[in-house]
């Protein structure tokens, strides 16, 4: 079976004024894409606790991030036309839409609710399936696209399995 596309997002916290600050997927052919975000003039929320997460400061971003058009024109070009899966659809909906109207681009994909595409029975080992893929992995730090990897295997998993 061919796996979702899955794409996450990581922000300069949570709540109402926070921002993306990075956004990375894995494709249906196991590629991958990630990008840091240049964060607009009024994106002024900072969480120390998010970055303590994802290891990204905002000087990081001032210094290497890419401006929000760049990286929704990216995403157009390579997910046009594509359902895409989000395990945090809630706050990641919110990002994407704040990222793609800062752009003043019209998003040319859809997001989704992972849980939308799982099995009663993925759901049943989700999580201790993702912990056996995130301590496989080594996984130190939370990153878009290598999360974004973690969930695609961790649904390849338990799919397998069901």
């Amino acid at each position: 079976m061919i796996p979702p596309i899955i794409l996450d997002i990581e922000a300069s916290g949570f709540g109402k004024n926070s921002y993306p600050i990075e956004i990375g997927f894995i494709d249906e052919s196991l590629n991958t894409w990630c990008a840091l975000i240049k964060p607009e003039e009024d994106w002024q929320h900072w969480d120390s606790q998010a970055e303590n997460m994802h290891y990204i400061s905002r000087d990081c971003l001032l210094k290497y991030g890419i401006s929000t058009e760049l990286v929704a024109l990216a995403l157009n070009e390579q997910l046009r036309d594509k359902t895409v899966y989000s395990d945090g659809w809630m706050h990641d909906y919110t990002w994407m839409s704040l990222l793609f109207d800062s752009a003043k681009v019209p998003q040319r994909f859809k997001l989704e609710d992972l849980r939308s595409v799982l099995t009663s029975k993925q759901e049943a080992t989700w999580h201790a399936t993702k912990s056996l893929v995130q301590q496989e992995l080594n996984i130190k730090r939370h990153r878009a696209s290598v999360d974004a990897k973690v969930l695609q295997l961790t649904w390849q998993r338990t799919r397998e399995a069901s």
